[in-house]
């Protein structure tokens, strides 16, 4: 069974169409069940579909390298407490 950690390590394939059969249909499963999972993904394609709409198409290598190493330094970190939402 997925779970709401794994499938947010797999958004992003999955909104693109790139997951192979049977993951995207354990997504599909998983979403079915878990409406936080549902929100989130439906926040991504939203925010993907803007960026999509707003983008020169041209990707500035530094900004990418810079949010590369945040969400890495998030994942290690884990979830922040939700009493402490602003920035650290």
């Amino acid at each position: 069974m997925l779970m709401c950690r794994d499938l947010a390590v797999i958004a992003s394939d999955y909104i693109d169409g790139e997951l192979p059969v049977l993951q995207n249909m354990s997504v599909k499963m998983h979403l079915m069940m878990c409406k936080d999972c549902r929100t989130f993904i439906g926040n991504l394609r939203a925010s993907t579909d803007m960026l999509k709409a707003h983008s020169s198409g041209e990707a500035d290598e530094e900004l990418i390298r810079k949010i590369d190493e945040r969400v890495a330094e998030a994942l290690k970190e884990g979830p922040r407490d939700s009493t402490n939402r602003g920035p650290k």
